[in-house]
C-alpha cells in the first residue's frame, strides 16, 4: 500500500479485507492519553481484534491493544481501554444507520500518523461467508499463476 507524504503507518489490520467486504472508509482521529501517544510513537499497537461501535451519539474504538509505555509510571494507561474516535456528527449518524442493518460492522483497517496526529481508517463492511473467502483465495492464486506464466514467457 503506497503511503502519502507526512503519513507514517503504525499498525495495519491485514485480515480486514479478507474477512469483510469493505464498501467505503472513514478517517477518524483518536482521543489518547500521553503514555498511549508515546507507546504509539514507539510503533507498538494491534488493531486486528478491534472494532468500532456507535454509542450515545459517539464513535468508540473497542478492543484495540496499545501496550503500556515502557518508561511510564503508575499512571500508565490500560492497554485495551475503549478509545473515543473523532468524526463529524453527521458521519456518526451515517455510521449508526449503517451498522443497524444485519451483518454490517465498522472495521479498523489502518492506524497511522498524519501531520503529527494519530488517525484511524475505519472500513464500513459486511462479513464474508466462508465460500466467499475461498473464492477470493482461488482468484488470488489464479492471478499469481498467470503472472508467473507471463514472467516465464518473457524470459524465454
Amino acid at each position: 500500500m503506497a503511503t502519502k507524504p507526512g503519513v507514517d503507518t503504525i499498525a495495519v489490520n491485514r485480515r480486514a479485507r479478507f474477512d469483510y467486504d469493505i464498501t467505503e472508509t472513514v478517517e477518524a482521529g483518536l482521543v489518547l492519553t500521553g503514555t498511549e501517544v508515546k507507546s504509539l510513537r514507539a510503533g507498538k499497537a494491534s488493531i486486528t481484534e478491534a472494532f468500532a461501535t456507535v454509542r450515545d451519539g459517539e464513535l468508540w474504538l473497542v478492543q484495540a491493544h496499545i501496550p503500556e509505555y515502557a518508561f511510564g509510571n503508575r499512571t500508565n494507561h490500560d492497554p485495551t481501554r475503549q478509545r473515543k474516535l473523532l468524526v463529524h456528527r453527521r458521519e456518526v449518524e451515517q455510521l449508526r444507520r449503517f451498522t443497524q442493518e444485519r451483518g454490517r460492522t465498522l472495521v479498523p483497517m489502518r492506524l497511522y500518523w498524519k501531520d503529527g496526529r494519530a488517525k484511524l481508517l475505519v472500513g464500513l463492511g459486511q462479513g464474508k461467508a466462508q465460500h466467499d473467502k475461498r473464492a477470493d483465495l482461488a482468484a488470488k492464486d489464479a492471478q499469481r499463476q498467470m503472472q508467473r506464466a507471463l514472467r516465464e514467457r518473457q524470459r524465454a
